[in-house]
């Protein structure tokens, strides 16, 4: 049992989670991101001999917490009422961080302030005096750059209780009087949109297209696996043990681990999207786009996250505002095609496409799309938007190196385990019959076991039990798909429509049993089941559906589509005119509301009306579409203030 406990308190994206791997020497996902953890994380180490525990926990900015992970923070910090806290701040944000150290430490707590980011500040000119900046405080203050940081911190703890105040700190603090950047105007401007997307495809490009590092890659490891090690087992003489190690594994792993270096890749564009602060601007310049379909900017960080993992995912969605947006957002989360996905749509894309770049490209597009679809479906009241932009910056090459390898490593140890636990069993039962005799793949115990499951696939043309066992598989692991279609078939039997249905039927179906978990973790298992087993059901129906107009249904479709297109436009000119809004009213309420009203540096929030923005200096021009700023209430607690949205 731990002698200490501290909890580590502080704004959003301040630097906790990289200040608690330091300590801890753990692996906390950072991010320059608001909202990167979502939970109380807890890791141990010793300090002058003593077993201190820290705890992790998730950004706020008020005692009284405005999102789900906020009120959780705020939450734990009043039950743990005898724990020390660590209050970690970037030096250019301290002086707004003040009240908040000041509310929670009222009836006097045990604390220390840790500064990070002074390389950064101080670059852009700013000053601040640490020693005296403690002396007017009453509580020790660090700095997480320096030398000996754990000594320095067992020393703090030992520091008594004291209450924060909220002081004037004008004359110790120098802030950088930051204003839009050049870079800034642009891309949060109409021509970020184009920015973004050029980089996204240009992220596909370099990840799938022949004769790219993605592509060169993926041969390397096939011949690895194809030629090396298959020549290699060629020459097992006990045909058992030699099917065994070329079919069972293989074969198997190589279906998989072929994609590692592409998947790597993909990675690698998320981390450096969310590192360099670029993520926060795309959050704004969708928000206008994601506020239509019932959602807000801040979903696009989840949305993002399920390219790579739709369990990891899931549980970032607790950073969501609400929860009835978080539930639409996990909804909308099983069709955004995360990274297991990825070798069951290659495998089948030689099916209906010449091109790999573009077959998977146009299944990932189709995922986004059915995923606005079922948030449009699901949209309920426009939520309100808070952002803080994170500072634009250069990755640290260490730091995307870390990232990789972790990820990497888990991918390897997910297929080692997990995935080829699947494989070995498909290989048993697939090889032999219930006498345990070597046997043809159609006298198998498992074709006897899965041949009533033959229909489920027969009305896109593929009656056959192997389709239907290797589609159920997908729900342990995505990456067993592309596994039992390499040990069952070897090389995908089906073309044209029938391959492109299945591959829609994959895309959209229920998420692995995993992400399940999570989901069944954020809303229960009731919920979570009833999610999966809805999804997994309209998949079908819909790869159906696909099937049925690539094969000549598209006139019904169409016909269909276009009575269903008249009968809504009949609806809408019976509905009644509502009074609309006057101009007047608008710019009175308006003008009441901006009286004494500041823009918050480095914060951005939206609104519906572009037209109407604060007309004060500083304000970020974010263009049509997008709705307003964030804006700070200097009448409401000094420096802290009050944040309102207009």
């Amino acid at each position: 049992m731990a002698d200490v406990r501290v909890l580590l308190v502080g704004n959003p994206n301040a630097g906790k989670s990289t200040l608690f791997n330091r300590l801890t020497g753990g692996h906390a996902r950072v991010g320059n991101w608001h909202g990167v953890t979502v939970d109380a994380r807890e890791g141990h180490a010793t300090l002058a001999g003593k077993e201190v525990a820290f705890v992790d926990l998730p950004g706020i900015y008020t005692a009284e917490g405005r999102s789900m992970e906020e009120k959780f923070a705020c939450r734990y910090v009043a039950e743990h009422g005898g724990d020390f806290l660590l209050f970690v701040s970037e030096y250019a944000t301290v002086e707004r961080f003040l009240p908040l150290m000041a509310e929670l430490t009222k009836g006097k707590r045990r604390a220390a302030l840790v500064l990070t980011k002074r390389k950064l500040f101080e670059r852009a000119g700013g000053k601040l005096n640490a020693a005296a900046l403690s002396a007017r405080l009453g509580i020790p203050v660090l700095s997480a750059e320096e030398r000996g940081l754990k000594q320095s911190l067992a020393r703090a703890l030992g520091a008594p209780a004291a209450a924060v105040p909220s002081a004037d700190i004008s004359d110790l603090f120098h802030p950088v009087r930051e204003g839009l950047s050049k870079a800034d105007r642009f891309l949060l401007s109409g021509w970020g949109i184009a920015f973004f997307f050029l980089l996204l495809v240009a992220a596909f490009f370099l990840t799938f297209a022949g004769g790219m590092p993605g592509d060169l890659m993926k041969s390397g490891v096939e011949w690895l696996f194809s030629e090396y090690l298959g020549g290699i087992a060629a020459g097992i003489s006990s045909p058992v043990v030699r099917s065994l190690v070329q079919d069972g594994i293989l074969k198997s792993l190589s279906s998989v681990l072929s994609f590692l270096p592409q998947i790597a890749l993909l990675h690698l564009f998320l981390v450096l999207l969310e590192e360099s602060g670029l993520l926060s601007r795309l959050a704004v310049l969708t928000d206008g786009f994601f506020s239509k379909v019932g959602l807000s900017g801040r979903a696009v960080f989840s949305l993002l996250m399920g390219f790579g993992c739709t369990a990891a995912a899931i549980l970032t969605t607790r950073g969501l505002d609400d929860k009835r947006m978080q539930r639409r957002v996990i909804l909308c989360l099983p069709y955004i095609s995360c990274s297991a996905k990825l070798p069951v749509y290659l495998a089948l894309s030689a099916s209906f496409f010449q091109n790999p770049f573009l077959a998977v490209l146009l299944l990932y597009a189709l995922g986004v799309g059915l995923s606005v679809i079922a948030a449009l479906l699901l949209r309920e009241r426009m939520p309100s938007f808070v952002m803080e932009l994170a500072p634009l910056q250069v990755p640290r090459p260490i730091f995307l190196l870390k990232s990789l390898l972790f990820q990497i490593k888990q991918f390897i140890i997910k297929v080692g385990t997990v995935i080829l636990a699947f494989f070995l069993a498909s290989w048993l039962l697939s090889s032999f019959d219930f006498t345990f005799a070597l046997c043809a793949v159609e006298d198998s115990m498992l074709a006897r076991i899965c041949g009533a499951l033959k229909w489920m696939f027969a009305p896109i043309g593929m009656h056959d039990w192997r389709i239907a066992y290797a589609a159920l598989s997908g729900l342990i692991a995505k990456e067993n798909v592309a596994g039992a279609i390499a040990l069952l078939y070897g090389t995908f039997p089906y073309a044209g429509a029938s391959a492109f249905s299945f591959a829609v039927f994959i895309l959209a179906c229920s998420p692995c049993v995993s992400a399940i978990s999570a989901s069944a973790r954020e809303l229960g298992w009731k919920r979570a089941a009833l999610y999966a087993l809805g999804q997994t059901v309209s998949a079908l129906l819909l790869c159906y559906a696909v099937y049925f107009c690539l094969t000549g249904g598209a006139l019904y479709v169409g016909l269909a589509a276009a009575l269903l297109a008249a009968i809504f436009l009949v609806g809408k000119n019976r509905e009644k005119i509502r009074r609309r809004t006057t101009k007047l009213s608008q710019r009175f309420h308006r003008r009441d509301l901006r009286a004494g009203l500041d823009v918050l540096p480095h914060a951005a929030q939206t609104e519906g009306d572009p037209r109407q923005r604060p007309k004060g200096g500083g304000e970020l021009p974010l263009g049509s579409g997008r709705r307003g700023v964030l804006l700070h209430d200097a009448r409401a607690g000094g420096e802290g203030g009050v944040s309102h949205r207009l």
